[in-house]
C-alpha cells in the first residue's frame, strides 16, 4: 500500500530535547492569517524531504526551501525558530534546519551550528557577510547596486552630462578627466549613466520608468561655473559624450528578502530581458510591469504563464489566441514604483517577452479563505 507523506514524515519524526516554541517569525510582515493557515502534511511538503538538513557554504535560502518543500515560496508558512535567537532570519553554514510536527502540521525549525562560538563573557558572531544569500546574488548585484530607474523622463533635460574630456577625446576610462556640463550635487563620487530602455505599460501606454544603465564612476573634484571637473575611478565601459552624471545613490546592498508569495493578486506582463535575449531560462533578469504601487516587494514570486499560441481557425480565418500554460516562478528583488526587476527561479518551458505573471493561485486561495 503506498505510504502518505504524512505518515512517513509523523513516524520518523521524534521529540526533541530543545523544544522549539510555536512562535512564527513575523518576517517582514508576513499576514498572520497566512500563518494560521499553514500547510497540511500533504500539501506542499516534498515526499523527500530530509529530518535534518546542515546549511553548507554556496547554499541559498531558495535551494533550502526547495529541499522541504515542492514550492519555495511557502517557506514562511512553516518557518518557526526559537523565539531566543537572535536575526532568525539570517542563516549561516553549519546552522541545521529540520522538519518537525508542529500542532499537526509541518514546521522548520532552526539550530545555530558553528555560526556562533561562545565565550565568556562575550560571544563572536560569523559577519554578517557571511550569511547565506536568499538567492544567487551574483546574477543580479548590478541591478541592485548601479541601475537606476527613474519615472519621468523630461527630468533627463535637468541632469548633468558630459561634454568632454583630456585631449580632445570623445570616449574615456580609468584615470582620465571629463569635464560635465550641469549642476552636480555634492563632494564625493558620481556615477556615468547611459540611457537604456523606455519601459511602457503595454495595455495603457502609461510610461513606467527610464532605465538609466552604469557605465562607471569617478571622483568629483571642483564645479567652475556650469562645469564640473572630474577624474574616472572605474568604468565598465568608455565613457561617451553625453553621457548622465549623477551622484552615486547611497544604499547597501539590500539583501534581506525572502522567497514568498504576494498577500493580494498581482497580475503583469514581462515588459523586457536586458541584454535583448529572445528566450529567457533560469538565472536571468527580466523587467516587470508591475511594482510597489501594485504591491510588490523585495521577495515576493510570482508564476510565469507561457502565452499560448496564437492560430487561425480553419474555418472563419480569426486568429485565435490558445490558453497559457504555467511556465516558471519569478522573483522579485528590485521593486520600482510602478516596475520591478526579477530573477527568473524556474523555468519549466521557454519563457518570452509578453508573457504574463501572476500570484501563485494556491497562495491566492489561502489569503481569500
Amino acid at each position: 500500500m503506498k505510504q502518505t507523506n504524512e505518515g512517513k514524515v509523523q513516524r520518523r519524526w521524534r521529540p526533541r530535547a530543545v523544544v522549539l516554541l510555536s512562535v512564527a517569525v513575523a518576517l517582514g510582515g508576513l499576514a498572520s492569517g497566512a500563518l494560521a493557515q499553514g500547510l497540511s502534511w500533504a500539501d506542499g511538503l516534498r515526499g523527500d524531504a530530509p529530518d535534518r538538513y546542515t546549511v553548507v557554504r554556496g547554499d541559498t535560502l531558495w535551494d533550502i526551501s526547495g529541499r522541504f518543500l515542492s514550492h519555495p515560496w511557502q517557506w514562511p508558512e512553516v518557518w518557526q525558530v526559537n523565539p531566543q535567537i537572535r536575526n532568525p532570519h539570517l542563516i549561516y553554514p553549519g546552522d541545521v534546519v529540520y522538519l518537525y510536527d508542529c500542532n499537526g502540521r509541518p514546521c522548520l525549525g532552526l539550530e545555530r551550528g558553528q555560526g556562533q562560538v561562545r565565550l565568556s563573557p562575550e560571544m563572536r558572531t560569523i559577519p554578517h557577510r557571511e550569511a547565506i544569500e536568499p538567492i544567487p546574488l551574483e546574477a543580479v548585484r548590478h541591478f541592485l547596486r548601479d541601475h537606476r530607474i527613474i519615472d519621468d523622463p523630461e527630468s533627463l533635460d535637468e541632469m548633468a552630462y558630459v561634454v568632454g574630456g583630456d585631449d580632445r577625446r570623445l570616449m574615456s576610462g580609468v584615470g582620465d578627466r571629463l569635464y560635465a556640463r550641469g549642476e552636480v550635487e555634492g563632494s564625493g563620487r558620481v556615477g556615468f549613466y547611459r540611457v537604456g530602455e523606455r519601459f511602457l505599460d503595454p495595455a495603457s501606454g502609461e510610461m513606467l520608468g527610464l532605465e538609466l544603465e552604469s557605465v562607471g564612476q569617478a571622483r568629483r573634484e571642483r564645479q567652475e561655473g556650469e562645469i564640473v571637473v572630474m577624474e574616472v575611478t572605474s568604468s565598465r565601459q568608455e565613457v561617451r559624450n553625453d553621457d548622465i552624471v549623477l551622484p552615486l545613490e547611497v544604499r547597501d546592498l539590500v539583501t534581506e528578502f525572502y522567497p514568498r508569495a504576494p498577500e493580494r493578486e498581482v497580475q503583469g506582463t514581462i515588459l523586457s530581458v536586458p541584454g535583448g535575449v529572445q528566450f529567457i531560462g533560469r538565472l536571468q533578469v527580466v523587467a516587470l510591469d508591475r511594482g510597489r504601487r501594485d504591491g510588490l516587494e523585495p521577495g515576493h514570486v510570482l508564476m510565469v504563464e507561457q502565452r499560448g499560441e496564437l492560430v487561425s481557425d480553419p474555418r472563419t480565418g480569426e486568429s485565435l489566441r490558445l490558453p497559457g500554460e504555467d511556465a516558471g516562478l519569478v522573483m522579485v528583488f528590485r521593486p520600482y514604483e510602478k516596475m520591478s526587476y526579477a530573477l527568473v527561479m524556474k523555468a519549466s518551458r521557454s519563457l518570452s517577452v509578453g508573457d504574463r505573471v501572476h500570484t501563485p493561485e494556491r497562495a491566492l486561495g489561502a489569503a481569500l479563505r
